[in-house]
């Protein structure tokens, strides 16, 4: 995972522990995608305070998650809703009834609604 997509994932799941400025930072760095001259710029802060903030709300989202885990449950998770959405698509239908063909497009569906949610 590279670490952009990394630390967006840490934000989405762990940021609300930041404060409203160090959020403000690391998402117009991370998820916006600004430079540390133009977040300096935007905040009315020296480069290296942006540098600061980043370097040390990094270690504070890093370490919820090697306490917490979540990021790894979820990718866990959505890896075990694709594996039974492909176990229920390798159903041989051919020798059931349409209305059970029906409720089990209706539960692949539904499982694709949460593996893309």
């Amino acid at each position: 995972m590279d670490d952009v997509y990394k630390m967006s994932m840490l934000l989405d799941f762990y940021g609300q522990i930041l404060t409203e400025r160090q959020y403000e930072i690391m998402d117009l760095h991370f998820n916006s995608d600004y430079s540390l001259g133009e977040i300096a710029q935007h905040l009315n802060i020296s480069r290296q305070g942006v540098y600061d903030n980043i370097k040390r709300c990094k270690a504070i989202l890093k370490d919820m998650e090697d306490k917490l885990g979540l990021i790894n449950k979820f990718a866990v998770q959505k890896d075990k809703e694709k594996k039974i959405l492909k176990y229920l698509e390798d159903i041989d239908k051919s020798n059931m009834k349409e209305e059970d063909i029906s409720i089990l497009k209706m539960v692949e569906e539904e499982i694709r609604k949460i593996i893309e949610s």
